[in-house]
């Protein structure tokens, strides 16, 4: 991000961000890592290094939403995090639409 991004600054995003809340209402953000059990934390970058402006990157740092998706169908994790993966990956994909 150095090279894309020189000044930017990684800002420590919390529950009550709207990226979490853009079309579903997430019950939760914590979603253990579903191998290694870490707990995720989640970091953005603004326009401008100004969070009252656009969030134009957000990272998932030991998070692994995608095993909850890839594997949503086998019954390896439970239902209930798999469907909050979901709502988290539209979620997503609506804030950047809209924003």
């Amino acid at each position: 991000m150095r090279r894309v991004l020189p000044e930017a600054r990684w800002v420590k995003l919390d529950r009550s961000h709207q990226i979490f809340d853009s079309f579903f209402r997430m019950k939760t953000i914590e979603f253990p890592h579903p191998m290694f059990g870490y707990k995720p934390t989640y970091y953005g970058i603004y326009e401008d290094n100004n969070p009252a402006r656009r969030l134009m990157v957000i990272a998932n740092h030991d998070n692994d939403v995608a095993e909850y998706w890839e594997w949503s169908g086998r019954g390896l994790f439970p239902v209930d995090s798999s469907n909050e993966a979901y709502k988290l990956g539209i979620n997503y994909m609506l804030y950047g639409l809209t924003h």
